[in-house]
Formats: structure tokens, sequence, C-alpha cells
């Protein structure tokens, strides 16, 4: 039992299979490691404890039975705070929400308890999932357990570090503007955002609102690629109201040598400055692959005007967010975005145009994003997968003063906005596109560094088939030496 709790998930479901410990022994120790240690994170916020203990005891009983046993059979997990879990509080970081109490579990999470998983509480998140820290009035601070005094990321921050920490088997979280990607790079650990529609959100809103949003996608955080291809194989597929007209048929994986692999690699661009050590551990990482004999460049691109292309994405998922926006609080951007001087191009300015954004300018954002997705499909003939940074420095300072748009974070040594690195999470996420974050290094300091991995529409399982292969030959999960 000593170190079950930094294994993968699947790894767990086999010890369960073999005997070596039962799902309840497994699911006592992960509650007892939380309250021993969560203390200092504050990733856990909701438990639902003797729901979990009497799922654990029915995978039990099963097991018994000798019945067949599902892939995440007795695992114990949690999910990101805004997804819907029975009798449980959703509140999304709002006050106002705390004494919500959800009458069902989001689909995601039943399906995940079809495949076996004995889901055990809630991982926490920033006010309205917008940021890349994790804090609310709700439910107070998480913090990074590599580096308690920095975030974990966000908005799946608490996902990240629950997993990091060893207090969670396996996560479940939601990404429209890196909200998987960065906290799997800035805690170490591996998460997947799938291409957009095909793991359907329902129960992952607030107010039951059951509309699915621009770019915005839910998908798996875990302590390994194996993991994350079977949690995503448990929640992707169409919603009942879909499932008359398509199933889903993702491709292979395109290759399952290292060294046969084309792959393009992009360190930095203007609009999002990236920090030395993030661009030498994915230039490390280049290097391992073209040693291997896989085929590398450092200057493959698809054809796409990366200034418009960052444009476009602010654009299109402020109008997408917009919605969620008060109508005392909306009319106050519309008269910011009316006064504004047309030279302003500041992230306030462009989100202050994106959320009241008129239909016909959408329209035109939609057909250059069209456009950039042919772009994509083409530079995928001649390039199996493109790597990049998931965020532009390791994990970050906890730094809660102001807003978003009116922080910096250190990057070469100099104050730089944080929402530019925006540019990493919208470059692919706007294109709808799949990716798998991957640890790939450290930095000076000692945190983690994880490399984005892009691939074509449907690629998903050639994004996470690489991260195994790179887990396999180059660099996998480490456990914080505060928490190991």
């Amino acid at each position: 039992m000593t170190d079950l709790h930094f294994r993968s998930a699947l790894d767990q479901a086999a010890a369960i299979r073999r005997g070596e410990v039962s799902a309840r022994e497994l699911l006592d120790a992960h509650i007892d490691r939380i309250e021993r240690l969560d203390g200092a994170i504050n990733a856990v916020v909701v438990r639902d404890l003797d729901a979990a203990r009497a799922a654990a005891d029915a995978a039990d009983a099963v097991q018994a039975k000798g019945a067949h046993l599902c892939p995440l059979h007795g695992v114990p997990m949690t999910v990101k705070e805004s997804f819907d879990l029975t009798g449980h509080p959703t509140t999304w970081g709002l006050p106002e929400y705390a004494a919500h109490r959800a009458t069902g579990d989001a689909l995601a999470v039943q399906r995940l308890k079809a495949a076996g998983a004995v889901v055990f509480g809630k991982t926490n998140v920033p006010v309205m999932l917008a940021d890349w820290q994790s804090y609310n009035p709700v439910y107070g601070c998480t913090n990074n357990p590599w580096d308690v005094t920095r975030a974990p990321g966000g908005s799946s921050g608490g996902s990240a570090a629950a997993l990091a920490a060893g207090l969670t088997a396996l996560e479940l979280g939601s990404d429209i503007g890196a909200s998987i990607r960065n906290p799997a790079h800035y805690c170490g650990v591996y998460g997947h955002k799938p291409t957009w529609g095909i793991c359907p959100p329902r129960g992952h809103t607030l107010d039951e609102a059951v509309t699915e949003a621009d770019i915005a996608v839910i998908g798996p955080l875990a302590r390994s690629a194996g993991d994350l291809r079977v949690a995503l194989q448990a929640i992707a597929g169409p919603d009942a109201i879909e499932a008359g007209a398509w199933a889903l048929n993702l491709a292979p994986a395109r290759r399952m040598r290292l060294k046969d692999w084309r792959i393009a690699v992009m360190l930095e661009d203007r609009n999002a400055e990236v920090d030395r050590p993030v661009q030498d551990a994915i230039q490390r990482l280049a290097d391992f692959l073209a040693a291997r004999g896989a085929r590398v460049s450092l200057t493959a691109r698809p054809e796409i005007d990366t200034d418009q292309a960052q444009a476009d994405y602010i654009r299109l998922l402020r109008s997408a967010t917009s919605g969620r926006i008060p109508d005392a609080a909306f009319a106050e951007w519309q008269r910011l975005a009316r006064e504004l001087p047309a030279t302003d191009e500041s992230y306030r300015a462009r989100m202050a145009r994106a959320n009241t954004i008129h239909h016909k300018d959408w329209l035109g954002a939609q057909e250059r994003r069209q456009q950039m997705r042919r772009a994509w499909h083409t530079f995928f003939q001649d390039w199996d997968l493109l790597l990049c940074p998931a965020a532009s420095s390791a994990a970050v300072p906890h730094d809660h003063a102001g807003e978003r748009w009116q922080r910096t974070i250190m990057v070469n040594g100099k104050p730089v906005p944080t929402t530019d690195q925006l540019f990493w999470a919208g470059f692919s996420g706007m294109a709808l596109l799949p990716s798998t974050v991957a640890p790939c290094g450290e930095s000076p300091e000692g945190l983690p560094i994880g490399v984005q991995i892009i691939g074509p529409h449907g690629g998903d399982l050639s994004c996470i088939e690489f991260a195994a292969q790179l887990e396999a030959a180059y660099r996998g999960f480490v456990p914080p030496p505060g928490f190991a």
C-alpha cells in the first residue's frame, strides 16, 4: 500500500484484480492520505465519502462473484468542482451557488462510474473557471505540491494538484483556455484536451444549461498516458440526442515507434514569449527524438498568421463566455467597447469588443477560423504532430491582486502580461484540435515543465500514444519531493 497512491489508475485497477488490495482498502488509503496531506494543498474541496465507500464495497462484492470487471474497476478518483455530483454543490467558485445541490451526476461522471471508477469527491477551481490559478471565496486557495507558494494552474488546478500529490488516481477536467493543459504542465502530470465535440459536457455547467460552448471541452488528467486513453474512451461518444446520427470512430495512432514519427517543434512565437528553461526542455526533447531517428523540424508550421490567430482566438473565446456576464456588467462592457480607441489592442480592449461582439463580426472570425482549420489539415498531411509549450513559464507564484489582465509573470527576467500566454492555449484550441500535455523536464528551480502535443482533428489517440512512448523512453510522472 505504501506506493499505490502514485501508481497509475490502470496499475491500481490491476492490483485490485490480482487481489493485492480491495477497492475499499484503496479508497480508504486515499482518504487517509487526503486527511493527512491535503491541508497544505487544499485540492479536494468536496468529499462524497459515504457514497464512495458504498460504491467500493459494491465493487468488491462484484469481484468476489467473479463477474466481468470494467477497465477502471474500483479505482478511486475525483472530478473538477464544476461537474455535477449528486447531492453536492456545483459552485464554480461563486458563493451564491454554495447552497446548490446537484440532482444527478454529470454525463461524464456517469460514464466513468460505468467504467468502474469510484468517484469520492471534487477538486478546486478559480471563480467561473477563469484563471490559471485556483482560488475562490467558497473553498479558498489551492497550492502547487511542488512549491506551495506557487499556483497549481487553472482552471483544473485542484485536479492536477491532487494527482501530483497522490491524493487521487484519476481526474476529470475541462479546457477552453488551457484549463487542462496549463495545470498538467504546472504540476508535472498528464492532461488531454480532446477534439472539440467528442466528449459531451452535459452536467458541466451552472443553472443547468445544456448548450455546448464553442472551443470548450472536457477531458481527463492523470499520472500516466495510458490512463488518459482509457478515461477518454470512457467519456467520449455522442450524447443521447445525437446518438442516432453519429458514432465515435477515432483514428488509430499514426505511429507505434518513436523513430517513425514526423514531428514539428515550435519553441516560441512573438505573441507569447517563452521562458528559456521551457524552451530548453522542449529543445532537449526534440534532440532526443532526432537521435532516435524521428523526422524533426524546428521550422515546419501550418500556413497561419499567428497574429491573426491570436486575435481571433480572443474574439471567439470571450464571445463564447459572454453569455455568463450579468446584465449590468454587460452594459458596462458595451460602454467600454464604444469608448475604446480603435488602435487599442490590449487584452482588455480585445476582451471588451469580444464580450459585446456583433454577430456579423463573429461570422467573420468564424470564417477565418475555418480557413485556419484547413491550413492545419494540410499541415498534418506532412507532419504527424506539432510540439510546443503549454504555457510561457513553469508554475508562477500566487498573485491574486486585481484582474487577470492586470497581472504579470516573469519570463526571461522581465514582467510580461499573464494573458499573453493564452496564445499557447488558443493556437490549437481555437481550431478545435486535440492536444496532450506530458512531462518533459524541470526548471532550474525544480519545477515541472510539460510539452504540448498537438494532433490533427480526431487524432486524439496519436497525441496520447506519442505521450505514452515518451513516458516509456524519455520521462514520466515524478512525485513532488514533499509528497513522495
